[in-house]
């Protein structure tokens, strides 16, 4: 151990400093990368979670004696950006749901527009619907006559020979929720007679949210009982129509009260962002 003449500390002090903290970087370094590494390995890939969601919808319509193949997942998108839905899409998805045409505009052109079959699930403003009739494949959200007949028109003048919707009933009867009453029902399954390029397919009802899931059974059984009804006089030509109902907390429920497209996100896709 040496000395400077003009501290009488030794200089080994420093060197024993400087390799302190070097030993507490390595180990920080160490720490952090471990840390990501378990990350990495317990986070699941959105294939993983696409998976599982499909194996619960096989199981679920297994249980209730019908066929997996009737039932249509949509995974819900909206929120996530394109690199993530091209990442569904490689992973086999063939459905998305968006919920704002806005939202959509940029999205799907950027995604590509026959990528997939696109949804609208979310509320329609009639001001929208000549961009909804060119992004979307279905809409999920007819809920009056006047946005009828206007999506008709809008399908005349962009020469779509065919648009196949849903009527949206709301039998929560929530204020923040949008469709139709089920007393009205009818009035727009008679207007969709005179719309020549409008194809009714089914019903969509987005229930109450219920931290018991079995309290929302009684939402899905009315839709398909109205369904049913609607069925019998031939509503759907020569279909029987479908029933789009269920998301990440109760589709189970829905499929086991027969509905035929479950709407899916954040079981797939993770929490969204808030835009």
């Amino acid at each position: 151990m040496r000395r400077d003449v003009s501290n009488p500390m030794p200089i080994i002090a420093e060197d024993v400093s400087q390799s302190a903290c070097g030993i507490v970087i390595v180990g920080f370094q160490c720490t952090y990368h471990l840390v990501a590494m378990v990350k990495i390995v317990t986070a699941p890939l959105l294939s993983e979670r696409l998976d599982e969601v499909r194996r619960r919808i096989d199981a679920g319509a297994l249980r209730c004696n019908r066929a997996p193949n009737e039932i249509t997942l949509v995974a819900v998108s909206k929120t996530h950006p394109a690199e993530i839905i091209r990442e569904a899409i490689a992973a086999s998805v063939t459905d998305l749901g968006e919920n704002r045409v806005q939202e959509a505009e940029s999205k799907i052109p950027e995604v590509g527009r026959h990528a997939a079959r696109w949804h609208l699930i979310g509320h329609l403003q009639s001001n929208k619907a000549r961009r909804a009739v060119e992004l979307f494949d279905v809409i999920h959200s007819l809920d009056s006559v006047a946005l009828a007949q206007r999506l008709d028109r809008m399908c005349v003048e962009l020469s779509r020979p065919e648009l196949p919707v849903m009527i949206q009933v709301d039998l929560g009867r929530e204020a923040t929720k949008s469709g139709v009453d089920q007393a009205e029902v009818l009035q727009i399954v008679e207007a969709l007679k005179q719309c020549e390029h409008l194809r009714l397919t089914g019903l969509m009802t987005l229930p109450p949210y219920f931290d018991d899931t079995e309290q929302v059974r009684p939402f899905f059984r009315k839709l398909r009982e109205l369904r049913d009804e609607l069925s019998s006089r031939g509503a759907f030509g020569d279909l029987h129509g479908e029933l789009s109902m269920g998301m990440t907390h109760d589709y189970e429920i829905a499929i086991a009260e027969g509905a035929t497209i479950v709407r899916v996100g954040t079981a797939i896709f993770g929490e969204r962002k808030k835009v």
